[in-house]
């Protein structure tokens, strides 16, 4: 009896020295350095799910690494579980979203069809030939590439890379600049041609008078600021405000003034309008820095301190956040009840920074929402201008290991907590603009993170990007379509995406790279400046390009991605049956006659009609209301096919409490038209408010123009 404990004793202990260097090996190759570097207290400790299909690997030091494949980070808990003398079966069960689509794809995490012990025969995937992800993916989300902790070779390895990379984008890059070049041709001879017979070319554009006005207006605004007496008007004074702290005749002197020195300073814009801005770092869950912006009207809010602005802790929505938020938040503890501004955030769309809500100085809609009295906060991209995370550098090809559903699933997330733990409220209001859009559709789908849909009291989307349009057909983009992934990763590298831009961003004069960026982007994506304001122009585009992940250009533009199923939630074969369903539908509802024999078009949301296309929806009842606001012209993505698909009772869990197509619009005029408030941000405001929960319009102020809440 003794002998024969005694032997299960040493099987245990062997078993467990047998798992604790596997556990060791696990931990090196999932870590951050290797051991010979001296990465010991980098290794992999312990993979934390976020969701069933994003683990996150948490160091030794308690630091954060991105992203691993689900298989590795179960290995990982596994032999730590053992090592240990635990039951892995003990850890609580991973709650796996998923859905199935019409045409019978599963959507969500699955479980992998290799055993975790299929890779034990690697020793730490220190070369990028371990890194290429398998060569059967998901048609939506395809896994990306795994890296291991840097070594002699991996690291010659990417300099090769970010060397190819760099000559062939630029190349890539070279193109569209000559392309744009070429086609502005015709357009320089018809100017040339409208001036010689003594006309003014700009008379046909749709806001020729009122940008003559503003263009004077902003002239002799500039004139006064630099003839002021020094001093006036350029700081809060008593002159300025009345008693209670709020500008007389509640104006919004300006702060800063003179001739528009292009910045790429959204603050600065602020000031110039009499309002100002602050800066927060958040920290994401898996361990990047993102900026967030919060505009304020310093007559009536103060600036929070700087340490109040650095980043926090990974997690989100912490027990209590809103209840200290109200007694120590930036916003929360400045204001009574009564007093409050519901706060709202705003997400900007690819290649761009929160700018893009800055650069129209009083017709901006973040400077708009924040003057109508609400409290307005704005996100940025991952990377942005500046690419930070707490343990990775710029050259680790870790750091770029990320697409949109890590931009939704991660980022949408850490920016919400920090704005409701800033503000002391439950939810918020969101407003996103093109890319803005596709995170959040992405993020609050069922099988993704639907969770966050019961901190938002709306989703306002501008311009959503989820169908694709016809300029998925231009040439560059098919190029990028037609190419594989090694080949693209080849081309456009395994780092940020055409990094160049960003060089002649900080090179280039200010004047010259507007003019450019314009011209390229345009070439791109078939946008003209006929609604926006030509004076300022250049101005816009200071805040574009930013950072962003040669993988994540793959997931948009790659021959396996949105650019193949043309939905950034379905497939290409689920498009087509929902394609022929409507038209049966269609043709069927086209002939059923009514009593008097005439034919007429039934309800389209009806109870039975709910239930058949509902099957399949993409969001469950954790979904917030949404409001659309489409651009007709737009030809960068196809807003009333989403229409269409809310408008046939395919989403029953979602109401769709706004929707509005304005035909003259491309992409980004409903940001930058000149009657782009009109017609959109005077909407949104009234929409965020009508929304809200109605014990937060009880204690926040009624924005300007909205009706005071029922009692």
């Amino acid at each position: 009896m003794i002998a024969t404990n005694t032997s299960r004793s040493n099987e245990q202990t062997g078993r467990k020295k047998q798992a604790a260097q596997e556990y060791e090996q696990q931990a090196e190759r999932l870590g951050f350095k290797s051991s010979q570097d001296g990465g010991i207290e980098h290794g992999a400790l312990e993979a934390k799910f976020v969701t069933a299909q994003d683990p996150i690997v948490e160091t030794a030091n308690g630091a954060r690494l991105p992203a691993v494949p689900t298989d590795e980070a179960l290995k990982l808990n596994r032999l730590k579980d053992e090592m240990e003398g635990r039951d892995p079966s003990e850890r609580p069960p991973l709650v796996a979203g998923s859905r199935e689509a019409k045409d019978g794809t599963v959507h969500g995490a699955q479980p992998s069809s290799s055993s975790p012990e299929a890779d034990d025969e690697d020793e730490n995937g220190s070369t990028l030939r371990h890194s290429s992800p398998p060569m059967v993916t998901s048609p939506l989300f395809p896994p990306l590439p795994m890296y291991g902790p840097p070594s002699f070779l991996r690291t010659i390895q990417c300099y090769f890379f970010r060397l190819l990379a760099a000559m062939l984008s630029f190349c890539f890059l070279m193109v569209l600049l000559l392309g744009s070049a070429f086609t502005s041709i015709p357009l320089m001879f018809r100017h040339i041609w409208i001036r010689l017979n003594f006309q003014d070319p700009d008379a046909r554009r749709p806001f020729y008078h009122e940008e003559t006005r503003r263009k004077q207006a902003r002239k002799e605004a500039a004139n006064a600021w630099q003839t002021q007496p020094k001093g006036a008007s350029r700081s809060l004074s008593t002159s300025d405000a009345s008693d209670n702290g709020h500008p007389q005749d509640d104006e919004h002197p300006p702060l800063a003034g003179g001739p528009d020195p292009l910045l790429c300073d959204a603050a600065y814009y602020a000031r110039r309008v009499g309002l100002n801005m602050e800066e927060f770092d958040v920290q994401t869950e898996d361990g990047f820095t993102i900026r967030l912006w919060h505009v304020y009207d310093p007559y009536d809010q103060s600036p929070a301190r700087p340490d109040a602005r650095r980043q926090r802790s990974a997690s989100i929505f912490r027990k209590g956040f809103a209840a200290q938020g109200r007694a120590n938040g930036t916003s929360g503890h400045q204001h009574r009840d009564g007093q409050r501004r519901y706060p709202v955030l705003l997400m900007p769309g690819l290649l761009q920074s929160g700018g893009a809500y800055c650069c129209n100085d009083d017709d901006s809609l973040a400077f708009f929402l924040t003057k109508s009295g609400f409290d307005v906060w704005i996100g940025n991209n991952r990377c942005g201008f500046e690419p930070k995370h707490n343990l990775l550098e710029y050259g680790d090809p870790r750091m770029w290991a990320w697409n949109i559903r890590q931009m939704g699933v991660l980022d949408l997330p850490a920016f919400i907590s920090r704005v409701l733990s800033e503000t002391g409220f439950e939810k918020l209001g969101l407003v996103c603009h093109s890319q803005g859009t596709t995170e959040t559709f992405v993020a609050l789908a069922k099988e993704q993170r639907p969770d966050i849909g019961n901190k938002i009291s709306v989703f306002c989307a501008l311009a959503p990007a989820v169908y694709a349009g016809s300029l998925i057909r231009k040439i560059h983009f098919k190029f990028m379509k037609l190419i594989n992934p090694a080949m693209f990763r080849l081309i456009f590298g395994i780092h940020a995406f055409i990094p160049f831009m960003m060089t002649m961003h900080a090179w280039l004069p200010a004047r010259l790279y507007g003019a450019m960026g314009y011209r390229i982007f345009s070439f791109m994506f078939d946008w003209s400046d006929d609604r926006w304001e030509r004076d300022i122009r250049n101005r816009m585009f200071q805040f574009a390009p930013t950072y962003v992940s040669a993988e994540s250009m793959r997931w948009w533009l790659g021959r396996e991605c949105f650019a193949k199923q043309k939905c950034i939630l379905a497939t290409r074969s689920e498009g087509e049956l929902e394609d022929e369903e409507d038209e049966e539908e269609d043709l069927h509802m086209s002939r059923a006659p009514n009593a008097q024999g005439q034919t007429e078009i039934p309800c389209l949301h009806e109870r039975h009609h709910h239930a058949e296309h509902g099957k399949h929806a993409w969001y469950d009842e954790n979904a917030p209301p949404f409001a659309f606001w489409i651009a007709g012209s737009d030809d960068l993505v196809d807003g009333n096919r989403l229409l269409r698909r809310f408008n046939r009772g395919r989403e029953p869990h979602v109401n769709l409490v706004h929707q509005k197509v304005i035909p003259e619009y491309e992409h980004l005029d409903v940001l930058w038209a000149m009657d782009s408030i009109d017609k959109v941000g005077k909407e949104v405001k009234d929409v965020l408010w009508k929304t809200a929960p109605s014990h937060d319009r009880g204690i926040c102020r009624v924005p300007s123009g909205c009706a005071e809440p029922a009692s």
